[in-house]
């Protein structure tokens, strides 16, 4: 069975940091591209930050660039997005999915899903 498994998530005051994971199941995440999205109460849910499976180039939202950090660990075949000066407004629910062809913003694009962690940021 073919399954991410986010986790990280957590509470922490603005300016904190957090690092979440995916973790894969059932297949190899170095051959996908990787997106981390997330949505908050009442929003759409919007890409955030994605790695690409060939060559590791990666891609962030203007919102969170140079904050964030996506990275991927083969071995361990697990994804990262480390989150560093968080702010109240990257208060949402993130998500990590997977998909075979490139790095993408498109929530249709991707084919697995996580089931999600929740990042609550506090002024």
């Amino acid at each position: 069975q073919l399954q991410l498994v986010e986790s990280g998530g957590g509470l922490v005051q603005s300016g904190g940091s957090l690092r979440l994971s995916c973790a894969a199941s059932g297949f190899t995440l170095d051959y996908y591209a990787i997106g981390w999205f997330r949505q908050a109460p009442g929003k759409a849910r919007e890409g955030v930050s994605c790695i690409s499976s060939s060559d590791d180039i990666t891609n962030y939202a203007d919102s969170v660039k140079g904050r964030f950090t996506i990275s991927r660990d083969n071995a361990k075949n697990t994804v990262y997005l480390q989150m560093n000066s968080l702010k109240p407004e990257d208060t949402a629910f993130y998500y990590c999915a997977a998909q075979k062809y490139y790095c993408s913003y498109y929530v249709s694009d991707y084919d697995y899903w996580g089931q999600g962690t929740q990042v609550t940021v506090s002024p």
